[in-house]
């Protein structure tokens, strides 16, 4: 599994013209423990509304997921591509963001703490809400996704603060 995403950012030069500051290739990078599964962070940010400055810029390129799965400043967001390879391991987890989880490629389903599922099929976007939830590919290929994270407050039920749930 070589997931390679292109990463094209831009700017402005000395006059204000746009202008396209990197254009490069980066590679998958998988976690200890949850082989199968490859992402590349492409950008992040830490603050509403997002600094658009040079000054900022290698801080966003470099990242600042700072708590699991998101920018945990309770203004960051971040964009991500991943791929899971058939049969990779789910694992069932919630953070405190507000997700946009667009399906690029292959199948995968949403699996809910209930045990619910939802088949997923390319062009497929789910808006994750602060719930419990896993990604399950049962397929024969892999299957890549465009996520859009955005830090939110933690989902309240019945009084109950439902915090971020990462397994280690």
């Amino acid at each position: 599994m070589t997931l390679q995403v292109r990463r094209i950012v831009t700017g402005h030069d000395s006059n204000g013209k746009a202008i396209v500051t990197t254009d490069e290739r980066l590679t998958g990078v998988s976690r200890p423990g949850r082989g199968g599964i490859a992402r590349c962070e492409i950008w992040s940010t830490d603050r509403m509304p997002v600094d658009n400055s040079d000054a900022a810029e290698a801080a966003q390129r470099q990242g600042f997921v700072v708590r699991h799965n998101y920018v945990g400043s309770g203004q960051g967001t971040v964009v991500r591509i991943t791929e899971f390879a058939p049969g990779s391991p789910k694992f069932m987890h919630r953070t405190e963001t507000v997700d946009y989880a667009i399906l690029l490629s292959g199948e995968c389903d949403l699996e809910l703490d209930d045990g619910a599922t939802v088949h997923m099929t390319p062009g497929d976007i789910v808006v994750q809400r602060g719930t419990m939830h896993a990604w399950v590919n049962n397929g024969t290929q892999p299957c890549v996704f465009a996520f859009v994270l955005i830090d939110a407050a933690p989902a309240e039920v019945a009084g109950q603060s439902l915090r971020t749930h990462y397994p280690a």
